[in-house]
């Protein structure tokens, strides 16, 4: 019998639990097994190959099912994907031409005749009026008889499996990863842990939860299992009551909160008023999040329990019966005075808070003793501030212009980005320099020391997830602002989107910009062919689901930068259609093949963000000629309706330049200070495995380490960032 969670496993690892059953020959179905993963980009390890082949035939057929299901929807090959064009990326017509004949065919259908010459004489054609337009005119066993076989090619991906430990611990440590992970964990991956919470609630926990919202996952585990809850403020139980409700842990969107059972209105009530009894201060928070506490009480009742008298302070202090002063207000208050030598002093006692505050503290400092004072506090207390906020305030730093008149990108915790003017003074660059001097030692001093470590040099330039945000579920899917290299002839993206209830069209479009960021050309439904490439064709619904394609002969296109986007012209959101997902594949320009091919994916990236308008990676081309790639996740708020390419370039240009021009914190960052503090660094070459445990850190885990190695690859990327 197989793990019900035996698919979170290999898509979060790429490890297959152990397989487990009678003994037997299973070499024939293990090479078989294998043959088929290679066709879909991934292969088994000689380690599991080994192990399967010393298996029954019947149990390594039920392994191989189960385990091609899940990698096929990991590469995005567990859907049919069509294209409007049957021979794309050949003989994609001219667009003008292409409409032509669309109107041509509406002009001899007699149900759409009148209606499409009514339209001519207005001037304006609805091109969905057109009956040709839009849907799919063969079926899928069709356009694959159209294509050739795909060609192997040596840059083929593929993905490798290695052999993992016991169903049990390999589901235990994936959520003792989860659960103690020290950045938030973007929606997909919470989703996970709840699921592995669930499951893990009576075994081995975290020694720590740092992140909020994962502890108000674990805690709804262990609210459901009649277990202790997890609490250190009032605020979290304020996050367990929306994780209950099925709302938003983060507190970013409103939660409507249902009829509360009585068992759990006591657990929650009972948490509420031993923090407040404990600690009376801990009520200041309340005001942070005042209108959800009120609606709340409202299901909570608290005047029905007259044994918890502190969890009704909190909703008295909530509805500004009973005052409590925050703390925010009182650094506010001196500021107000111009203290910032005091409010720098009052913020030490609050860490992160004043981490958080140091760009606007120096910038309000007028004298040198001011921003001596503000240095001087963040200095004494970088010890006890959390490593992702010591590296965010970092990369800050690094990157703040001394002079004004720049744009500013914001991009919150959504991924949703916008610009807008800076017109902040400058940080001088003293008291900049000096911070950062002291931010890098104290990072240095909370990374490990190990006596060996391996390096492959293609995650040099990989960002570390300092946000849950900051990446998507996906395969092969960087966090934001990495770069990472793109080798090969012909680039092809690709979106699949099926809608849940409601017509829905989703258009996928790519602009090509220059080195100053201005518009060169684009490929969308408006303009399917330019000399670099062509459009699969536009298809505006899909209640069977629906893909598009765009494909780019790299040698042919001139410009600096090419930025795929995903627009919503109708119907549901990113995050309302039942799937949708984006990826590029890379092909030689010999291979062929079906539009969509999995070996040739290099990343598939789910779709699951606000706004009408994604924004997932963008392509430049450097000056030898060669291409990178830089990511985005990024989604713009658009319009409700009819986004479009040619409504979004001047935007799109210029988030893409506050993205491009700005340094991320990486992997380099990090093995450069295990350097400077006697760390023995070693570029892997590709091939020679060294003997002996070692850490390493790559794209991908090589064959042949020693089982004690540490190995650090972007599906646990987030292990880098000290505590």
């Amino acid at each position: 019998m197989s793990h019900p969670l035996e698919p979170l496993v290999i898509r979060h690892t790429h490890r297959l639990p152990l397989p487990t059953g009678p003994a037997g020959q299973g070499d024939v179905a293990a090479r078989q097994f294998d043959a088929v993963l290679m066709s879909v980009g991934f292969k088994l390890s000689a380690q599991l190959l080994e192990h399967l082949s010393g298996l029954s035939e019947g149990t390594v057929v039920d392994t191989a099912v189960r385990t091609l299901r899940t990698v096929r929807e990991m590469a995005g090959d567990h859907v049919r994907h069509n294209v409007y064009f049957i021979d794309f990326p050949a003989n994609v017509p001219d667009t003008f031409d292409f409409w032509t004949q669309c109107i041509a065919e509406a002009l001899a259908d007699d149900s759409a005749r009148a209606s499409t010459i009514s339209q001519l004489r207005s001037g304006v054609l609805n091109l969905l009026t057109l009956p040709s337009y839009g849907n799919y005119r063969h079926a899928y066993a069709e356009m694959l008889a159209a294509h050739d076989e795909l060609i192997a090619a040596a840059g083929d991906r593929l993905t490798v499996l290695h052999l993992g430990g016991t169903a049990d611990d390999e589901v235990t440590a994936l959520y003792l990863a989860l659960a103690g992970s020290s950045t938030p964990l973007g929606e997909e991956h919470l989703g996970d842990l709840r699921t592995l919470a669930g499951h893990c609630v009576d075994g081995p926990q975290p020694e720590a939860i740092p992140v909020r919202e994962n502890r108000a996952v674990v805690n709804e585990a262990r609210l459901s299992a009649g277990s202790g809850l997890l609490l250190d403020t009032v605020t979290d139980v304020l996050r367990l009551a929306c994780a209950v409700a099925g709302g938003d842990v983060t507190l970013q969107e409103p939660t409507r909160f249902r009829t509360v059972p009585r068992p759990v209105r006591r657990a929650l009530l009972a948490g509420l008023d031993s923090l407040v009894a404990a600690t009376p201060a801990k009520l200041a928070d309340v005001s942070a999040y005042r209108e959800p506490w009120k609606r709340l009480g409202e299901r909570l009742h608290p005047h029905e329990y007259p044994q918890w008298p502190h969890a009704a302070e909190v909703f008295a202090v909530a509805r500004g019966e009973q005052q409590v002063r925050s703390f925010d207000s009182r650094v506010e208050e001196l500021l107000g005075r111009h203290d910032v030598a005091g409010a720098a002093e009052l913020l030490k006692s609050a860490p992160g808070k004043l981490f958080r505050s140091l760009d606007r503290l120096l910038r309000m400092a007028l004298t040198q003793d001011e921003r001596e004072a503000v240095v001087v506090a963040a200095e004494q207390v970088v010890s006890d501030v959390a490593g992702r906020v010591v590296l965010s305030v970092r990369e800050h730093l690094h990157n703040r212009a001394e002079e004004t008149g720049e744009r500013r990108v914001f991009v919150n915790r959504l991924g949703r980005a916008w610009v807008t003017e800076d017109v902040r003074p400058p940080v001088l660059p003293a008291e900049r320099k000096r911070l950062i001097a002291a931010l890098d030692a104290e990072i240095r001093r909370r990374l490990p020391s190990p006596e060996r470590l391996l390096v492959d040099p293609s995650i040099l330039d990989v960002a570390l997830p300092l946000s849950g945000r900051a990446t998507a579920a996906g395969l092969g899917v960087l966090p934001r602002g990495s770069v990472s290299p793109v080798d090969g002839e012909l680039l092809r993206f690709f979106v699949y989107w099926k809608q849940a209830e409601h017509r829905t069209d989703f258009d996928l479009s790519a602009v090509m910009l220059d080195a100053r960021y201005r518009t060169v050309s684009w490929l969308s439904y408006t303009s399917l062919t330019q000399f670099e490439g062509e459009h699969s064709g536009d298809i505006t619904e899909a209640p069977d689901g629906a893909s598009e394609f765009i494909n780019l002969r790299l040698g042919a296109v001139h410009s600096t930068f090419i930025v795929p986007q995903v627009n919503i012209f109708a119907g549901e959101g990113f995050e309302e259609v039942e799937e949708s997902f984006f990826g590029f594949m890379l092909r030689e320009g010999e291979q062929q093949g079906r539009p969509f091919e999995p070996r040739t994916v290099r990343m598939k990236s789910e779709l699951r963000g606000p706004g009408r308008v994604a924004l997932p990676l963008a392509f430049r081309r450097g000056r030898d000629g060669s291409w990178t790639a830089k990511w985005l996740h990024l989604y713009l708020k658009g319009t409700p309706a009819a986004n479009r390419i040619e409504g979004n370039r001047v935007t799109v240009a210029t988030l893409l330049r506050g993205i491009v021009e700005r340094d991320h914190i990486g992997v380099r960052y990090v093995t450069d200070l295990l350097a400077e503090g006697g760390t023995s660094v070693t570029l892997w070459d590709g091939e020679t495995i060294p003997e002996g445990p070692v850490t390493y850190i790559g794209l991908e885990r090589p064959e042949g380490l020693h089982p004690d190695s540490r190995v650090i690859t972007p599906e646990n990327l987030r292990d880098l960032i000290p505590d």
